[in-house]
């Protein structure tokens, strides 16, 4: 039977096949993922949403911007939410300001909330909507201070400016998608008085897939996904398990604050996967091979 694929605007065959679903079955192939079932798998997220985290230590590497234009292209609503820590360490450190961390999140003061404004909502998501764009997506750049889409209070006065996103305006998210936009996501949130607030990207990624109700949250790290006590990849966990491992001390540092948003993610009916970002494709990887990284799914999908 010949394949059919929609975005909602036009459908395809296999030997008529739009242009991006042409190139998606070439790096499936690339990456040996049999074209048919990659695209199969791709076909389940067609008008769903799926939120991406891309984490500063990986960057935008060789092929993610290209794989969510291409997704956004056939009918997949992506949803990108950035980091940036290490560039805003080292623009911190050019001008002789020493990063702290408390429980894995970053201390800030009024000094640094400035810089990590003018990296993550300048900076970084300028330069991922531009190069978004040369590939054929579009972009839309906005940090959560835009339209007060992540409303937030502080979450520990040990932290200083750092938020807890309470609220999220899923509606103007999926406005954006829904216009053939994919939102490009700073993780700056407001306080009700008007107070920007530093926020963890990965908190925020996964706050933003619970209430779009997304059927997968992503998240491209620098390491394989969980790792045991042993530095062994861990492929399948719920939130229980994450939780009993972050007790014992197995899941801690930057790792703690990514199970504890796939946990949220999973309270609302999401699955969460933890892959490394680095290599060619690995976000089609991350829906297309189910042994990939470490895939975080709801404790009632165990029972």
């Amino acid at each position: 039977m010949a394949e059919q694929w929609s975005d909602g605007q036009q459908t395809g065959t296999a030997a008529s096949a739009p242009a991006p679903w042409s190139a998606l079955r070439a790096a499936l192939a690339e990456t040996g993922i049999a074209p048919d079932d990659g695209t199969e798998a791709i076909a389940r997220h067609l008008g769903a949403p799926l939120v991406v985290k891309l984490g500063g230590s990986v960057g935008p590497g060789e092929t993610v911007l290209q794989e969510i234009a291409w997704l956004r292209q056939v009918g997949v609503w992506t949803v990108l939410v950035h980091g940036g820590g290490p560039l805003i360490t080292a623009w911190l450190d050019r001008v002789g300001k020493t990063t702290q961390f408390v429980d894995g999140l970053r201390y800030t003061d009024g000094e640094t909330l400035d810089m990590a404004c003018m990296v993550l909502a300048g900076l970084v998501n300028t330069q991922l909507v531009a190069a978004l764009g040369a590939l054929g997506g579009r972009g839309w750049g906005l940090s959560g201070v835009d339209g007060a889409l992540l409303r937030a209070s502080v979450r520990d006065a040990r932290l200083g400016l750092v938020g807890e996103v309470e609220r999220v305006d899923a509606d103007l998210l999926q406005f954006l998608c829904a216009r053939g936009y994919t939102p490009v996501l700073a993780p700056i949130a407001v306080r009700a008085d008007g107070q920007p607030l530093n926020v963890n990207a990965d908190a925020v990624a996964g706050v933003v897939a619970a209430a779009m109700g997304a059927r997968e949250l992503v998240f491209l790290t620098d390491v394989p996904g969980v790792l045991d006590a042993s530095g062994q990849p861990l492929h399948r966990l719920t939130p229980s398990a994450c939780a009993q491992l972050a007790a014992d001390g197995v899941i801690r540092g930057g790792m703690r604050p990514k199970v504890e948003a796939c946990a949220r993610a999973a309270a609302a009916g999401a699955t969460s996967r933890i892959v490394d970002g680095r290599a060619p494709y690995s976000l089609l990887r991350a829906l297309c091979v189910a042994e990939s990284g470490t895939v975080v799914v709801p404790d009632a999908a165990e029972r």
